[in-house]
């Protein structure tokens, strides 16, 4: 009998890892970074979200084995995926995810009782959805952040008002109003999330060589563990196809222009513009006479049928526009392998709405910022690479953004980046920095050493 009852007893995992993430792509992919990571310590890992979203990583990502996920039932994908103006939308969106807080904690508790301590790693717009999860425990919970830490110590600033303002009143001449980038909701989010002050620590996408500074304010204010051990998308090799296994014809492209010619132009996933801004976008890079890859996103095409009374507009650029950059310029209409073309020897600026991984992936590569901010947290960053890192230029500021861009400034912006001897000191102070950034994440590196604190962290 002793013999028999001794074989019952279940081994208990030491530790067992959920992760949880908002599910938007921009935010979706960085904690997928993550859980690879933690993964690759042979620490058995939950990755916790909607179907679609787990099946497009399952079918981007060539060797995800080592990850188990978790799906969870979702509203009607349309609501998910149409693309966003405004961060108002976003917080009516978490209205559909707050559903998704009763089946997160249920499978909580379920791997829960595998092991020995549940460590839960959440996106922090997911704060009041995971909320049930503190209840477990064996829990610990670690809140991440997918903006900036320069972002979060700026909108602390305004929101809360108790931190320090010495550092950041050098650079805050033209910082905007966290009201006008995130909308009203703002204020309760950073109150609710204050609040919780269950988590055992926080981290962000960025590394002490980037924001050092902010990483210790925001340590100071907010009085929990930081960990900032990214690029995210140098924690290791992830690779991604475009579904066919062929080299894409934009690196093709670029494998036939000078060394670093060509200006990368994409406004990212979500962004929309306009048909008369597009027009003014083309002629600019028209004019600019430089070379260019120009992604326009379904989204684009989206918004715009929206606008034409549901009528299907073929996203139209101006007549004969394509015709005459051929050879100089290259329009896409589908997904392009960003990371890579802003790591080509050829690309030598990036045209960008600054959100925080665009600006991530670029600052790594060492590649210069003509910055474009559209909403949410993109005004910040715009502020940080043109007035902190000073490896950017201005195309469109935050306080004209109702205003049209004409294709008289895209066209000297372009040329102050890619032309002039003010461009080629900013590409300079750009190549500077990332070569700091590979120094950190290398063996030995500070990134390097806030990763194996994280992982310590987690598993003592």
């Amino acid at each position: 009998m002793a013999a028999n009852s001794s074989t019952n007893i279940v081994k208990l995992n030491e530790v067992i890892v959920a992760v949880i993430p908002w599910p938007e792509h921009g935010h979706l992919n960085q904690l997928f970074h993550i859980a690879n990571f933690i993964s690759s310590h042979n620490i058995p890992l939950h990755f916790i979200s909607l179907t679609d979203r787990n099946q497009d990583l399952k079918n981007r990502v060539q060797n995800t084995s080592k990850i188990h996920f978790n799906d969870l039932l979702a509203p009607p994908l349309t609501q998910i995926s149409e693309p966003r103006e405004d961060f108002a939308d976003e917080f009516a969106f978490l209205k559909f995810v707050d559903k998704l807080g009763e089946p997160i904690c249920k499978i909580c508790v379920e791997i829960s009782k595998k092991a020995k301590k549940l460590v839960v790693v959440f996106d922090s717009l997911m704060t009041d959805v995971i909320k049930g999860v503190y209840a477990i425990s064996n829990v610990e919970c670690y809140s991440f952040h997918a903006i900036s830490a320069f972002c979060m110590y700026s909108t602390f600033q305004q929101v809360v008002g108790e931190v320090e303002d010495g550092v950041a009143r050098q650079v805050f001449d033209e910082m905007p109003e966290v009201g006008d980038c995130f909308g009203p909701d703002i204020f309760d989010f950073v109150q609710k999330e204050r609040e919780c002050n269950l988590n055992c620590g926080e981290f962000v996408n960025s590394c002490r060589e980037l924001e050092g500074e902010y990483l210790d304010l925001l340590v100071n204010v907010r009085k929990k563990p930081l960990f900032a051990f990214g690029p995210f998308h140098m924690l290791q090799e992830l690779p991604e196809s475009s579904g066919n296994g062929d080299r894409h014809e934009c690196l093709e492209f670029l494998d036939e222009q000078g060394f670093d010619s060509v200006v990368f132009v994409s406004f990212g996933t979500t962004t929309t513009l306009s048909r008369e801004q597009v027009n003014e976008l083309a002629l600019g890079l028209e004019r600019s006479n430089h070379k260019f890859i120009w992604v326009i996103r379904e989204g684009d095409k989206k918004m715009e049928t929206e606008k034409c009374g549901g009528k299907d507009w073929n996203f139209e650029l101006p007549e004969g526009f394509e015709e005459r950059v051929e050879g100089r310029g290259m329009v896409v209409r589908n997904w392009v392998p960003q990371l890579e073309i802003l790591g080509h020897k050829s690309t030598g600026g990036f045209l960008s709405h600054c959100g925080w991984n665009s600006c991530m992936e670029s600052v790594s590569m060492g590649v210069p910022i003509a910055t474009w901010p559209i909403q949410v947290d993109q005004p910040y960053n715009a502020v940080f690479v043109t007035n902190v890192l000073k490896i950017g230029i201005p195309v469109r500021s935050w306080a004209r953004r109702e205003e049209l861009v004409t294709a008289t400034t895209i066209e000297k912006a372009v040329r102050t980046l890619m032309g002039t001897p003010e461009g080629e000191e900013i590409r300079q102070r750009a190549i500077e920095l990332s070569n700091k950034i590979k120094n950190s994440v290398s063996h030995g590196g500070l990134a390097q050493k806030e990763r194996e604190s994280f992982i310590s962290c987690i598993t003592k």
